[in-house]
C-alpha cells in the first residue's frame, strides 16, 4: 500500500478528484494550503506600493492505494494537475510514500480492504 500527497494549483482540483474517481480512487483528504517552490512567488502592487508575495495558494490531495493502482494514481494526478500543452513552472509535486498499515476504524478491517 502506498500513501500518494500531491500539491498542485487551486484550479486543477475539480480535473484531478474526476480523474481519481474515474479510476476507483473514491476517498481523498483534500487541504488548501499556501507555498512556493522554484515558482518563488509573484509581485503584486496594492494601493500604489508593490510588494513581493513569496507564498502561492495550493491544494493537498492525500489517498491511499495498493500497488496496483499506484502507477494509475500518479499518471491521473499528474494529467489533471499539468497545465495544457506545455505545462509550467508552479504545476505542483506528488510525494509518494510506503503505508504499512490501514485500519478502517468501523469494521477493523485492514490492508487493502480499509482502504
Amino acid at each position: 500500500m502506498f500513501w500518494i500527497i500531491a500539491y498542485f494549483r487551486i484550479t486543477a482540483l475539480q480535473s484531478v478528484r474526476e480523474k481519481l474517481e474515474n479510476i476507483g480512487v473514491q476517498a481523498m483528504t483534500i487541504s488548501e494550503c499556501s507555498g512556493h517552490g522554484r515558482q518563488g512567488g509573484k509581485t503584486e502592487t496594492y494601493r500604489g506600493h508593490e510588494y513581493k508575495n513569496t507564498l502561492v495558494s495550493k491544494v493537498r490531495v492525500e489517498v491511499a492505494v495498493s500497488q496496483g493502482e499506484l502507477k494509475f494514481a500518479l499518471e491521473a494526478i499528474q494529467e489533471g494537475a499539468i497545465t495544457p500543452v506545455t505545462g509550467k513552472i508552479g504545476d505542483g509535486k506528488v510525494f509518494v510514500f510506503n503505508l504499512e498499515e490501514c485500519v478502517r476504524i468501523r469494521t477493523g478491517e485492514s490492508g487493502k480492504n480499509a482502504i
